[in-house]
């Protein structure tokens, strides 16, 4: 385990607590550098950036030069200030393609804080869609503050068991079983058993919700 990856399991306030890879390349500096790609793509200044988030130009000028780890709640703040999905920080550019077929062997493999996280979606067209295969590790949980980030979750249960709380009602998956609530409201998950967990989740960054065409099937 490398040095970063042994601070970011000691620091439950950063992103480290959200279904995110555990970097070996250091954090700071890989989200200092996204925040200064999304802010330009924008055309706004540091100052300009401040005031829409609320946060000082000092500060958002820490960030950008890997010289502060951001809290989610400060990240937070900057994604809504520039109409963005917290994921965004972290997305990797790839080639988008209208169809994406990927074998199990094939899959994007990162480890995070609680598990393994497989990505089943990777260069697909619809960046409001993100589809991952997580597997949790025995006895884990998501930290002791709730997870709130734009979008949707759908979570479908593989393997094992795992037990949702959302706004403080608890849902408990097994295999076949599927939970979806919005992701602005305070969730988190645990793994209860002595054995690993595995789920499909769906996350969903669309705007306005739209009614679902009728599914047909040939006759």
């Amino acid at each position: 385990m490398s040095k970063k990856q042994r601070e970011l399991r000691q620091r439950p306030d950063t992103l480290a607590l959200m279904l995110m890879p555990v970097y070996e390349e250091k954090l700071e500096e890989a989200l200092g550098n996204r925040l200064r790609e999304l802010r330009r793509q924008q055309g706004l200044s540091l100052r300009a950036l401040a005031e829409k988030s609320g946060l000082s130009a000092n500060t958002l000028s820490l960030i950008e030069n890997g010289k502060t780890s951001p809290s989610v709640a400060t990240l937070q703040q900057i994604a809504i200030a520039l109409n963005i999905p917290i994921t965004a920080f972290f997305e990797i550019k790839v080639n988008r393609e209208p169809v994406i077929h990927t074998r199990k062997d094939q899959r994007t493999s990162n480890n995070f804080l609680h598990g393994k996280l497989e990505e089943m979606g990777t260069g697909i067209g619809n960046e409001g869609l993100q589809p991952f295969v997580i597997t949790f590790d025995a006895r884990s949980d998501s930290g002791p503050q709730p997870l709130t980030h734009d979008g949707s979750e759908f979570i479908y249960c593989l393997e094992g068991r795992v037990i949702y709380n959302v706004i403080g009602e608890e849902y408990t998956l097994e295999p076949g079983d599927s939970l979806m609530f919005s992701s602005k409201m305070p969730h988190t998950w645990f793994n209860p058993l002595d054995t690993v967990s595995r789920v499909i989740i769906v996350m969903a960054t669309i705007e306005e919700p739209r009614r679902p065409a009728p599914v047909q099937y040939p006759v």
